[in-house]
């Protein structure tokens, strides 16, 4: 600045010399430099104002590699070089192999089986990465364990969904970035922004191609009452009608079917769901609408493929015909069923981390 205001001086000065030019024109010839530099200076802050001061960069744990491998993909850039591994203690230890410092971190690592040793993995990189002097980090965590302990449903139990997000939170994240949370609340147990993708979006557009323009031969069944919003809104994405499966649960991971309310015969099922776990309920369900209901065939639909205990046998014997799931979660080739279609869910993922790396708006991408 100094050296621009000594230029223009010293122009003025040679201009008076020249021309010999009254004190009007020099006042005049003044006014119009700093105009000049004036829309100089704007543009440039135009300009710089639109680019992000820093680096984008992505890394992974091992909970979901192959999906960092794709959203890095997807973004035009590398996979961060890091190391995250074990001592013969059992300790985690990780090495970031690559300067992070005043870059725009994204760590991507899903919270699924192992779910302890895997928090402990995001934790503890937000933590070297916080000491590395990364200008933000940002925990992308496409699937996020424990989200169904959110509240007390008997007295003296935890609420350990408000635990973890405390734990991510002091870690030293910045943001979190999540995908379809078991309850829409959890977002509030964080005291850092979170961004919430959904994955109905995802699930509708491949449900969409199947029905074609038949959309009164499906129905969308709820599975159980806590998921009949979400089976309210995908049916509307589809055009088609809702049925509801009336349960009861006597104890934790065992359902037992009451009822179907709403009209299922002749008709061709999608029973869709947040989350697949032991898979009681999705299974019971779908059988109650063919034994039940008269059914002719059930499809079925869901975020994340926890898929633990005995859900792999539940869901070969079961009369869904296919199992569509997003990869939030990876599913091992021994439970890999030929029933079961992937869904990539990096290129939303990697959209979302480019308008968060700009500053631009999220909420767009999951209408």
């Amino acid at each position: 600045m100094s050296l621009g205001l000594c230029l223009s001086l010293s122009l003025l000065l040679l201009f008076y010399l020249i021309y010999g030019c009254s004190i009007v024109s020099l006042y005049n010839f003044l006014a119009k430099i700093l105009q000049n530099l004036i829309f100089f200076a704007v543009s440039i802050t135009i300009l710089i104002g639109n680019a992000p001061l820093w680096a984008k960069s992505v890394f992974t744990c091992n909970s979901n590699i192959p999906v960092a491998q794709q959203i890095a993909a997807c973004l035009g850039i590398p996979v961060g070089k890091s190391d995250v591994s074990s001592f013969s203690d059992g300790e985690i230890a990780v090495s970031l192999h690559e300067s992070v410092r005043g870059s725009d971190c994204f760590i991507v690592q899903s919270t699924c089986a192992p779910v302890n040793d895997n928090i402990m993995e995001l934790l503890i990189m937000i933590d070297a990465m916080r000491r590395a002097s990364a200008a933000r980090i940002t925990a992308v965590v496409p699937y996020f364990g424990y989200a169904r302990q959110d509240r007390k449903s008997k007295p003296r139990d935890p609420i350990s969904a408000k635990l973890v997000a405390d734990l991510i939170t002091t870690a030293g994240a910045d943001r979190l970035l999540t995908m379809d949370l078991h309850a829409a609340q959890i977002q509030g147990f964080f005291n850092i922004p979170v961004d919430h993708l959904l994955g109905a979006p995802l699930l509708a557009n491949y449900f969409k191609k199947m029905i074609g323009d038949n959309p009164d031969d499906y129905v969308v069944v709820s599975p159980d009452l806590g998921s009949v919003t979400r089976a309210r809104n995908f049916a509307t994405r589809l055009g088609c009608p809702i049925a509801i499966i009336d349960k009861r649960r006597p104890r934790a991971n065992v359902c037992e079917v009451m009822n179907i309310i709403g009209d299922v015969k002749g008709k061709k099922v999608i029973l869709v769901d947040d989350m697949i776990d032991t898979a009681g309920t999705l299974c019971n369900a779908a059988k109650a609408t063919i034994e039940l209901g008269g059914a002719i065939e059930v499809y079925a639909g869901a975020t994340h493929g926890v898929l633990s205990g005995p859900a792999i046998d539940r869901i070969k014997e079961s009369p869904i015909k296919e199992l569509i799931l997003l990869d939030t979660i990876p599913v091992p080739q021994d439970k890999m069923l030929d029933k079961f279609t992937m869904l990539p869910v990096a290129p939303v993922f990697a959209e979302a981390i480019e308008r968060i790396y700009e500053d631009k708006p999220v909420s767009s991408i999951s209408l």
